[in-house]
C-alpha cells in the first residue's frame, strides 16, 4: 500500500521507494491509543495501513469536538505541530485497532535536504492539506449534515459503521438524535 502511494505521485524511480520504505517503522496501536496528543509536539509522520482514526479538540466548555477522520492509505500527522515545531493543539487518537508505517521529522529533513524529489513531494502533500481542509470548511458551511453523512457514506463505505455514533455526531456537527435520523433516511 505505502509503496503505491509513493508511485502515485509519480517523482521517485522505483530505486528511490525501496530506499524511502526503509526509513518507516511499524508500530501498532490498540482502539483509544494516540498518536499524538494535545502539548505535545508531532515529531513523525504516520502511513495509516490498516485502522481509523479522528483528529479532536476540546473546546474551553469541555466539549470533545472531533473534525476529521483518517483511513487506511491516509497520512496521519499533526500537521501545524509539525511544521512549526510547536506543541499539537489537537489529540490523533486510533478508534480501531491501527497499523501504522512511521517516519521521523529528521529523516524526512535528511532526506529533504539530499534529494529535491523530497522538497516536491512536500509541497504536493501541503498543497494536498489545503486543498482538503478548504474542502471541509466549505462541506460545513455549505452543506447539511445529511450531504456531509453521505459524502462519507460514498467515500469510506467500509469504515463509516466502525466509527462511534458520538464522533460522527460532534464530526457532523448534530446530535446523535440527529444522526440517527439522518441514518434512517439514507440506505447503505
Amino acid at each position: 500500500m505505502i509503496q503505491q502511494f509513493f508511485q502515485n505521485f509519480k517523482l521517485f524511480s522505483e530505486n528511490e521507494i525501496e530506499n524511502i520504505l526503509t526509513f518507516f517503522k511499524e508500530r501498532k496501536l490498540s482502539k483509544n491509543d494516540f498518536f499524538v496528543k494535545e502539548g505535545e509536539k508531532c515529531k513523525e509522520i504516520a502511513f495509516i495501513q490498516s485502522g481509523i482514526f479522528r483528529s479532536y479538540y476540546i473546546s474551553e466548555e469541555g466539549k470533545d469536538n472531533t473534525y476529521c477522520f483518517r483511513f487506511p492509505n491516509d497520512l496521519l500527522a499533526s500537521y501545524s505541530s509539525f511544521i512549526s515545531d510547536k506543541p499539537s493543539i489537537e489529540n490523533l487518537q486510533a478508534i480501531a485497532e491501527a497499523t501504522l508505517l512511521v517516519i521521523k521529522k529528521e529523516k524526512i529533513q535528511e532526506l529533504s535536504s539530499e534529494n529535491p524529489k523530497w522538497s516536491e513531494f512536500l509541497r504536493i502533500i501541503a498543497e494536498q492539506e489545503y486543498l482538503e481542509l478548504e474542502k471541509r470548511f466549505f462541506q460545513l458551511q455549505r452543506d447539511s449534515a445529511t450531504q456531509r453523512y453521505a459524502f462519507l457514506i460514498e467515500n469510506q463505505p467500509d469504515y463509516i459503521q466502525k466509527i462511534p455514533l458520538q464522533y460522527l455526531a460532534s464530526y457532523l456537527g448534530i446530535t446523535q438524535r440527529h444522526l440517527s435520523r439522518i441514518r434512517k433516511e439514507i440506505s447503505f
